[in-house]
């Protein structure tokens, strides 16, 4: 699925909302609402009159990495963004090149032994591209103590060039955020979520809808070539399953909280349509084809409309109801990208 649909550059959310003025929290975004060919314009905070007793929704627990590091490699700058974690002691990572602007730009990976040279006296090694389709992404080995302790001592978050400045950490993380044991996480937030706050939450319980928690641990995005999502590691606990399939039994819809949790839970389901406690990696391609299996609708950020996040919110929702509903969204002067307005998809 292609959309020919140009974002207009005053359209990126520069900055969170809740810095653009006196008094706004994270949930004073907009929120479009598509039901199949019709559309609806919302705030966030009306989300709870939207859903109900007996709706659930799956949330991503997965905290957000302070990813990028600058290092040298030779006489050149450059930005390493750290990715994911093999099981192996290996990280997937990207190298890219500084822009002068506090933002980078994509550069050609390897090749193979090239070395990089990080802050602390760490020194990390590329040794082969993580895919056959594309050496963006390479696996490599660090010297040290270990990559969450350097992130943690020289990381920051990733930030991409329509954003207005470096924010900390915490502005990255969403409500439902959880550090991992072993430091693992997502390289980029999982944006959906964002808008939430624990006082939504409350009322959105008091209200009667659950929330199933989940992990997915999301790589760093491809945000000029649009490549197929690569495999990522997640985790559906049991009592999250046990959660899934009451409510899908009772009438209940599952509505997800981003692209990741999509992922997560589609990788859980059973051949008999049940959700089933799993942890490990997923290579999940949600597409119109394959279709979805659980989840009955879907909240998202709006991004650039690149092939797989299209072909998932197709498969939720059908081609009809992200037509209009992107054409909505340019009309309605909605905000793109991670600090932005959402997207609301329902049955």
């Amino acid at each position: 699925m292609t959309l020919a649909v140009r974002v207009p550059e005053e359209l990126s959310a520069r900055v969170p909302v809740e810095q653009r003025g006196p008094g706004l929290e994270r949930d004073a975004v907009r929120m479009l609402v598509s039901r199949g060919a019709e559309v609806a314009h919302h705030t966030f905070t009306e989300l709870p009159l939207l859903l109900g007793a007996g709706d659930l929704l799956v949330v991503n627990t997965s905290a957000t990495l302070a990813a990028a590091v600058d290092g040298w490699t030779g006489h050149a700058r450059v930005v390493v963004h750290f990715s994911t974690p093999g099981d192996d002691g290996r990280w997937a990572v990207e190298l890219r090149e500084p822009d002068g602007r506090g933002t980078s730009r994509a550069r050609a990976g390897g090749p193979a032994g090239r070395e990089v040279c990080l802050p602390g006296g760490v020194r990390l090694v590329l040794e082969e591209p993580l895919s056959g389709r594309s050496e963006r992404l390479w696996w490599a080995r660090v010297s040290g103590p270990g990559v969450p302790g350097l992130l943690r001592a020289y990381g920051r978050p990733i930030r991409y060039a329509y954003t207005r400045r470096d924010q900390p950490l915490s502005v990255y993380q969403t409500v439902f955020a959880l550090p991992a044991a072993d430091g693992a996480g997502s390289a980029e937030m999982p944006s959906a979520a964002r808008p939430f706050t624990a006082r939504l939450v409350a009322e959105l319980v008091s209200r009667g809808v659950r929330f199933a928690p989940v992990t997915l641990h999301t790589g760093v995005a491809s945000a000029e070539a649009h490549e197929p999502p690569y495999p990522e590691r997640f985790a559906v606990p049991e009592a999250s399953a046990r959660l899934i399939n009451a409510a899908k039994a009772g009438g209940g819809r599952v509505v997800a909280v981003g692209t990741t949790a999509v992922r997560a839970v589609e990788s859980a389901v059973g051949a008999d349509g049940a959700v089933r406690a799993r942890a490990g990696w997923t290579d999940l391609v949600v597409t119109p084809e394959r279709g979805v299996r659980v989840v009955d609708g879907l909240l998202t950020g709006l991004h650039e409309p690149e092939a797989s996040h299209l072909l998932m919110l197709e498969a939720v929702a059908g081609r009809v109801a992200i037509e209009r509903g992107y054409e909505a969204a340019l009309q309605g002067r909605y905000l793109w990208h991670e600090f932005g307005d959402v997207h609301l998809v329902l049955p």
